[in-house]
């Protein structure tokens, strides 16, 4: 089965933070990067990811634009890009920026959302789409057989 999974921005900005660490965090992203699963992104997440950076008041100190900007790159070359949502986003959660993700991960028949954030992980699914942390998704592709094919 070749899994399908978007991640949460905050997994994207904590995998900047830290790229060289062996968390779950920085596995589940190598992971992606290495193909062992099908990255699902979104233009609004990838935005989200370098307003984000930009705008809390403790990662401009800590993430140089060139760093952002790399990751954006290369996630945009090797992820799947989904098409804009077809219509207005149906609140499903408090946060619209939630309901936005969640909305992307059903449209983009994602398998899992992954996720630090406890408001969505207390739903547990959406549909067909697990919401999961880090180290349960980490775990979830240890037990896959194989990586995924690269395509040439």
């Amino acid at each position: 089965m070749i899994i399908r999974a978007l991640l949460d921005t905050n997994i994207l900005v904590s995998y900047l933070l830290a790229p060289e660490g062996e968390g779950a965090v920085v596995q589940v992203v190598r992971a992606g990067l290495a193909a062992r699963y099908v990255l699902l992104l979104s233009l609004d997440l990838l935005s989200e990811l370098e307003e984000t950076t930009r705008g809390k008041a403790y990662l401009p100190e800590r993430l140089q634009p060139d760093q952002v900007a790399s990751l954006v790159e290369i996630l945009s070359t090797l992820g799947e890009i989904l098409p804009a949502l077809p219509g207005p986003t149906p609140a499903m959660t408090r946060d619209r920026k939630d309901d936005q993700l969640l909305a992307y991960a059903l449209f983009g028949q994602a398998d899992y959302l992954v996720t630090s954030d406890r408001d969505l992980l207390v739903l547990a699914r959406a549909g067909e789409v697990r919401i999961v942390t880090p180290r349960e998704f980490w775990d979830i592709l240890a037990q896959q057989p194989n990586p995924l094919p690269t395509e040439n």
